[in-house]
């Protein structure tokens, strides 16, 4: 390199590198720019499809049959974790701890499982009573296990005019604050029972099985939301 062309860049002015890039074209005319509102939030909840969430089992109601005949005084004689007294109760009760659940068992062989937190849970329970009383030597079957009753419970997150709303559908519900503080709406399809509290809080009873649950939920939202306290 010459020394006259040495020169010339040693004098040069030296350009602004952030004007040298706002000057410089883009590489590509097609680049995608984000869009803020599409932007998730880490730190946001996810949103939820259903505005309502799915009951949660409490307690599940099953029977089953023994197929023989059963002596009451003498299971209650041969076990410690039952009680028998026929001048209160035709039946005598029997608890187990795992899963956590309560038979009445009947002189005719029929047992009503209760407690259970899940169906799964209630046929187990059911299965256990049975083999203790099979232990004790009765002969007996395991016959007609079906599940008679499930009750759960579900948070709409919002009160409700129990006033308007026993008012507006007086043919489905009943609701007298004297005697019981919430409104009993009964549902024709599909069959269940609904209890309903100021608060939002609600029980469901008398469904055979969790599609029951959430259909009555589903069709008793848009109602309940439209008595919201505002």
């Amino acid at each position: 390199m010459s020394s006259v062309t040495l020169k010339r860049l040693l004098n040069s002015p030296v350009k602004n590198v952030s004007d040298e890039n706002r000057m410089a074209p883009p590489l590509s005319t097609n680049v995608p720019r984000p869009n803020p509102q599409s932007v998730m939030n880490p730190m946001a909840p996810p949103q939820s499809k259903n505005e309502v969430a799915d009951p949660v089992l409490q307690n599940v109601v099953s029977t089953v049959s023994l197929g023989t005949e059963l002596n009451l005084m003498r299971i209650n004689a041969r076990t410690r974790n039952s009680e028998y007294n026929p001048a209160r109760f035709t039946g005598l009760i029997m608890r187990i701890r795992e899963p956590r659940a309560t038979a009445l068992i009947f002189s005719s062989g029929k047992i009503v499982c209760t407690g259970a937190r899940c169906e799964e849970d209630s046929f187990l329970a059911a299965r256990k009573f049975a083999r203790i009383i099979q232990k004790l030597g009765f002969t007996i079957k395991f016959l007609n296990f079906k599940i008679q009753n499930i009750v759960a419970t579900c948070d709409l997150k919002f009160p409700i005019k129990l006033e308007n709303l026993n008012q507006k559908h007086g043919q489905f519900s009943s609701y007298e604050p004297e005697l019981y503080p919430g409104l009993i709406y009964r549902l024709v399809v599909p069959r269940v029972v609904l209890l309903i509290f100021v608060n939002g809080k609600v029980v469901l009873t008398g469904a055979k099985n969790r599609t029951e649950l959430k259909d009555a939920i589903t069709n008793m939202f848009p109602i309940l939301k439209s008595f919201r306290k505002q």
